[in-house]
């Protein structure tokens, strides 16, 4: 992924964290929030008369109990097998990664080498793996459907 490594964090899924990351160039922030049962991703402005914050999006990442990788990347498993895996892999840490594209107009979040979530500032999108929740009514109005080739488009 080509552009500015700007947090790194090693996290445990289900333990409390929260991270941020704001351009230096605008107004524009993220931050990474696991509650200890449901992690998001936010789209937040800088209000530019003071230091007031308004989300502008929100992205569902994962819920603690899930598996930690995409299932795009785990390939068919045994369902016995794996339910009896997941308690142990909940609690490896994974590495957590916030990107921003050259021109910091766009944010990706990246976990363990993968990216789960993208903001598109400048056209106003948030992208994610599992397309929820449904874009808001007055910032992402589009598809939500996060894919490789976004990927690239942001982050050539």
């Amino acid at each position: 992924m080509n552009g500015y490594l700007m947090k790194e964090l090693s996290l445990i899924r289900g333990e409390d964290n929260f991270i941020e990351s704001f351009s230096p160039e605008n107004r524009y922030g993220v931050a990474f929030e696991d509650d200890g049962v449901t992690a998001y991703f936010y789209a937040v402005e800088k209000d530019p008369s003071g230091g007031d914050q308004r989300i502008l999006d929100a992205l569902h990442i994962y819920e603690a109990d899930e598996e930690p990788e995409p299932a795009e990347k785990k390939g068919a498993k045994d369902k016995k097998d794996t339910k009896e895996k997941k308690t142990n892999e909940n609690k490896k840490s994974s590495k957590l990664m916030i990107v921003w594209s050259r021109d910091w107009l766009k944010c990706a979040l990246v976990i363990d080498g993968y990216c789960h979530a993208l903001f598109d500032f400048e056209g106003q999108g948030g992208y994610n793996i599992n397309e929820f929740p449904p874009p808001n009514s007055f910032w992402t109005k589009g598809e939500r459907k996060l894919s490789e080739e976004k990927i690239r488009q942001f982050f050539p």
